[in-house]
Order: structure tokens, then sequence, then C-alpha cells
């Protein structure tokens, strides 16, 4: 790579950990993340390797006091992602970021802890261990030279990095002033997606969360959703939807002059045009498909991967069962692709 990167000797990190080396802005090597970014810095410091361009990147950051929930819920969501291929980015920090790098790890995958101290100093000192495995499964970032302490005010600038090394953020657990919120910040402006995991209203650690999902982050209620944003696979979700989109179009094509209010901005189907239909007159004259599923419908909404797993049914079947009960009254859709029974 001649003068792409050098590696100093001088910048010597632990005993057989790999050198530090030094990547600066404009060279091959600078992440294409980037390159188009305002306020990056000129140069990175790195133990072992940057995030890849073209693999999926997703930072997990929250609270460094957690709970039992939030370890839970941190280390599965860097272990599930990690097991579908996502890089995850995070700040080694106590609790959340920790907990979620090592979940990656573990699962075989890459995970890169950006530092607000130089590389070549291990902070927190008790998570040495997980410093040592990210530093040869994945890599160790800093844009301050080694030698840098952990001075409080470098952990904000370093935020920035997290967000901006990585194509979504996902908090898990935050108060409602703290630093993972402004990670967020930093998130947005750069133009990543934000996802925060719910947690019990009242709950303080959840705060930031909720506060966040109030203000339309996505809700990250499984690693599903992460992977379908990242388009790493078709999820059940996002097969249903596609379905739906499906079903939208047979309709307007089958009632020539239908306006375009068969489908809201939401892209919630509505059903005005039903009475056109031949429709089932009762429960007796239902297709199977809408037979299997009507049983699994009640006040509560429900999604396709809900009847999915309750019914075996697959996620074609699943939608044409669904769209004949609403057209039909027996079902209501109430938005993303949940629906209820109506009676």
């Amino acid at each position: 790579m001649g003068g792409e990167h050098k590696e100093n000797k001088n910048l010597a990190p632990e005993a057989g950990l790999p050198p530090v080396r030094i990547i600066r802005k404009g060279t091959a090597e600078w992440p294409a993340r980037l390159k188009d970014l305002a306020g990056m810095p000129e140069e990175l410091y790195v133990i072992g390797e940057l995030p890849r361009d073209d693999v999926p990147s997703a930072a997990i950051v929250g609270s460094r006091l957690c709970s039992a929930y939030g370890h839970t819920q941190a280390d599965a969501f860097g272990r599930v992602l990690a097991e579908h291929g996502v890089q995850i980015v995070s700040g080694m920090a106590l609790g959340i970021d920790g907990y979620a790098q090592r979940g990656a790890l573990t699962a075989g995958g890459k995970s890169f802890a950006v530092l607000g101290s130089g590389v070549d100093i291990c902070y927190p000192r008790s998570n040495r261990k997980l410093y040592r495995d990210l530093a040869v499964q994945g890599g160790l970032i800093s844009e301050f030279p080694p030698g840098t302490q952990p001075y409080s005010y470098n952990f904000p600038q370093r935020n920035r990095l997290i967000s901006a090394l990585s194509d979504i953020v996902l908090v898990v657990e935050a108060r409602k002033k703290s630093g993972s919120l402004i990670t967020v910040d930093f998130a947005l402006d750069q133009g990543r997606t934000v996802f925060a995991l719910p947690g019990r209203v009242g709950d303080a650690l959840s705060d930031g969360c909720n506060y966040l999902i109030a203000q339309g982050a996505g809700i990250a209620w499984s690693p599903e959703a992460l992977l379908e944003e990242l388009a790493v696979k078709e999820t059940m979700a996002s097969y249903a939807r596609r379905a739906r989109a499906e079903h939208a179009k047979l309709l307007k094509d089958a009632l020539p002059g239908l306006d375009a209010s068969l489908t809201g901005k939401d892209g919630v189907l509505h059903y005005k045009q039903a009475e056109l239909f031949k429709l089932p007159d009762s429960e007796a004259d239902l297709s199977e498909n809408a037979k299997l599923l009507l049983p699994h419908l009640s006040a509560d909404p429900k999604g396709a991967e809900e009847l999915n797993a309750e019914t075996g049914l697959e996620p074609a079947r699943i939608m044409d069962g669904l769209i004949e009960l609403a057209l039909s009254g027996y079902a209501e859709e109430l938005g993303r692709g949940r629906f209820v029974r109506t009676k």
C-alpha cells in the first residue's frame, strides 16, 4: 500500500497485538462512510482493521450502568446481527457497549471500538480482555494520538465517529440525558437511521429510548427489525409489506379508474371499494387461509410474523388470508401490516 499508511515503530501497542497504523484522509484506506461527512478527523490511529465499506455496519450504544434487561438485549442484538454478517461498532465502555461487542465476538463476527483515548490505552481497564479480542477480531480506532489519556471531553467527540462508521445506530437503555443521545444527534446529522429498544414506562434507564421512539426513532422490537433495515435478508415483515403492495396493485388493476386512495401515505390499504368484489356471505364461505387465520385474530393487533409463528402458514398465504378477511369485514388493518378482528 506504500504511502497510503505507515507503521510507526514508535507507536507500540501491548505485546502480542498488531502494530498501530495511521490511516490518513484521502487515502485508499480511508473509510468510505466518512468521505462525505463534515467535521471528520484528518487521520485515524488503528490497531487491527477498519470496518469494511462493503459490509453492513451497526452501532450499538447505551448506558454504562445497565439493567439485566439491557445486558441481555445488548448481547442478543450484537450476537444475532453478527451472525448475519453485520459489523458491530461501539465504544468498548462498561455496560451496553461492552455486552454488545462481546455478543458479536462470541458469534464469530467482527466488532470495532472507537476509543476516547489513544488506541494504545485500554479504558476502562476492566475491559482488557475485550480490548485484546477486538484488536484481533475487528479493530481499535481513535482519532487521538497514542498516549492520549481518556479525558472526559474526548468522549462526545468520539461519539460522532461511532455513528459515522455505521449505517444504523441502536440505543439500548439510556437515560434522557446521556452520552448515547449525543451519539443519536450526530447520527441524525449524518443521515443515519436510529433505532431504540423500548422499555417500561417510568424506568429511568429506558426514558431516553422511549423518548427517542416518541420522536420517531425505529422500534427495535427484535434484531429482525435492524436486519430488515440493513437489507441483510428478506424478513417476514418485509415479505408481508411487499405482498401487500402487490395486492394493492392487483386491486387497482382490477378496478380501472380507482383513485390513489387505495393506499395512504402510510402504506395502509384502504378497502373502500370492497363492495365491488364478490365477498363471502358467511364465515363458512371464507377460503382455507382466511379460516385458519380468523381464530388467531383478536382486539390486539397482530402482524405477519406473529401469525406465522402461531399458524405455520407461509407469508403469501397469510397475506392472502388477511386481505380477504379485511375485504370481507372480518378484520381491519390498523397500520404497518397489523390486523385486528372486527367481527
